[in-house]
């Protein structure tokens, strides 16, 4: 079997916020391949973080895809803010709207990837009709809203299910995980059909002369 090289997507989330364009060069620098940023509304997760104007003003800093985990509803109103900030790929819960295959319809009208987020008790089956829209798909394996969570080892299955209907298309769709994704847990994930890890703490723990450290113990090299 090949080795898997994972795609790993720090979590802005857990960076020093007052240096936010320091951060990102930083990680940018240290091998990650995409920069994760987490939008929580207070509303469809209970935390508030950052807005289209920070995207925007992060990126000039970095060269990496920005790949933008929509954590509000409704999510609508805010793909095109979100794009013309400078989001590669813009992923969304099922549960944020109403039509998502329209949603993600849009999102790749723009010009950006389209991703659809499973929240832990969210069932694979959700976009079984759908694939053929889909650009990603993200697996909550905490509950969103916060870092700093444990792993759930119960989203494993659901990562292996969602791999067998990724390869069921033949397209190469990436399967990423965020929640409790550590050198310890990154491997099971990989096992189970992952190509992309997002991680906050495991990242950034020790400070930017840590970083390469720490992304080179999440791909287990």
């Amino acid at each position: 079997m090949t080795q898997i090289r994972p795609i790993i997507a720090p979590s802005l989330l857990a960076s020093d916020f007052a240096k936010l364009g320091e951060e990102a060069r930083a990680i940018e620098a240290a091998g990650a391949d995409w920069l994760h940023i987490d939008v929580m509304d207070g509303h469809f997760v209970p935390n508030i973080t950052l807005g289209p104007d920070i995207v925007k003003a992060l990126r000039p800093h970095v060269k990496i895809p920005f790949d933008v985990h929509l954590m509000i509803a409704p999510a609508d109103p805010y793909l095109e803010a979100f794009r013309e900030a400078g989001a590669d790929i813009i992923s969304v819960h099922p549960e944020s709207g109403p039509h998502l295959n329209r949603t993600l319809k849009r999102i790749r009208q723009l010009g950006a990837k389209a991703g659809v987020v499973f929240n832990p008790s969210t069932p694979p089956e959700t976009i079984e009709w759908m694939m053929d829209e889909v650009d990603l798909i993200l697996v909550m394996s905490i509950n969103p809203g916060f870092g700093g969570q444990s792993f759930m080892t119960s989203q494993l299955k659901k990562i292996e299910r969602l791999r067998a209907m990724i390869d069921a298309t033949g397209r190469d769709i990436p399967l990423e995980v965020d929640g409790g994704v550590t050198p310890q847990t990154a491997p099971l994930c990989i096992a189970a059909g992952a190509t992309a890890l997002v991680a906050g703490s495991a990242v950034f723990r020790g400070g930017p002369s840590a970083y390469a450290d720490n992304i080179r113990a999440l791909r287990g090299v």
